[in-house]
């Protein structure tokens, strides 16, 4: 059988573009590795009806919809290599089995990288995050942190400030702001700490206090790091598609990439904030282009063979 459509990944892009697919009435696979990038989240925000629902539990929902659609199919496997060959994309997953397709969606998402700071990772997804929008309204008004080796460290502490007053700023032994941003940050009573970070403290995830090279202790309760982000898979690359100076992938407004019958969608075009509204609805635009694309390509083949 030869799928209209091959879905890479299995988060809220892959998934709704799925359902968009389905309901299309398009024979449609999604290969899910189970393998998210907020493994460690308990809950996900911002999204209308499913505000604080567990990431694992909205997937389970999702895949129970998507049940509903006869013409789509979950594969709960690793793609392993995407290859096209006679305008036909031939899947092969880790369990030596291959799937053929007219179009591909990438929703492969992103992996992070934080800075080196000793334990940071204990508390990321409990007290520490990397989304103000998805996690500050439960940080609010408590002492918090922004730990950053990125020069967007001052536009994030003035994000963050939005939820707490008692806010300090850490750059983790990097100079990163400027003598006249220091002064705007002094201005609104938010430190800044560009010594390098010993050690968080802290159990179960909930941070105490940050501990200083120099000695400096200061307590704090959560706070908020800007992570570096790079592509989870690499078949964005093996395939041809361009990357942006971020590292996304480039698409136009209908996710098509630079590669004719490639879509992508969500994290892995690195766009913005990592909001799973935002996600979702990038899948829900793939998936109109990969139809719409589907629906020229019948009537201009329809039309060829009437001339």
């Amino acid at each position: 059988m030869i799928l209209d459509c091959a879905v890479i990944g299995g988060g809220p892009a892959g998934l709704n573009a799925s359902l968009v697919l389905g309901r299309s009435r398009r024979k449609t696979v999604l290969f899910d590795d189970n393998k998210p990038r907020n493994a460690v989240t308990s809950e996900s925000h911002g999204f209308m009806t499913r505000d604080g629902i567990d990431p694992q539990e909205l997937k389970r929902i999702a895949q129970e919809e998507l049940g509903k659609y006869p013409n789509v199919a979950i594969e709960k496997q690793k793609v392993l290599r995407i290859t096209k060959e006679d305008s036909l994309f031939h899947i092969a997953t880790e369990s030596g089995e291959e799937f053929r397709a007219k179009k591909i969606i990438l929703a492969t998402g992103l992996k992070e990288t934080f800075p080196d700071v000793p334990r940071i990772a204990e508390f990321y997804g409990t007290s520490m995050f990397s989304c103000p929008y998805c996690d500050g309204w439960e940080l609010r008004d408590r002492p918090l942190v922004v730990i950053s080796e990125n020069p967007m460290v001052f536009h994030m502490a003035k994000m963050v400030s939005n939820w707490t007053e008692d806010l300090i700023i850490c750059t983790n032994g990097k100079q990163l702001l400027s003598d006249s941003e220091k002064s705007v940050l002094k201005s609104e009573g938010i430190p800044v700490y560009e010594e390098k970070i010993l050690s968080l403290h802290g159990q179960n995830g909930s941070l105490e206090k940050i501990e200083f090279e120099d000695g400096t202790v200061v307590l704090r309760e959560g706070g908020f790091v800007t992570t570096e982000w790079s592509q989870a898979s690499s078949f964005a690359s093996l395939l041809g598609c361009n990357l942006n100076e971020r590292g996304g992938i480039e698409t136009d407004m209908m996710k098509r990439t630079n590669i004719d019958g490639v879509y992508a969608c969500g994290d892995a075009l690195i766009d913005g904030p990592a909001q799973l509204i935002l996600a979702a609805g990038d899948g829900s635009m793939a998936a109109f282009g990969v139809n719409a694309d589907l629906i020229e390509e019948k009537f201009a083949l329809q039309n060829a063979h009437n001339q």
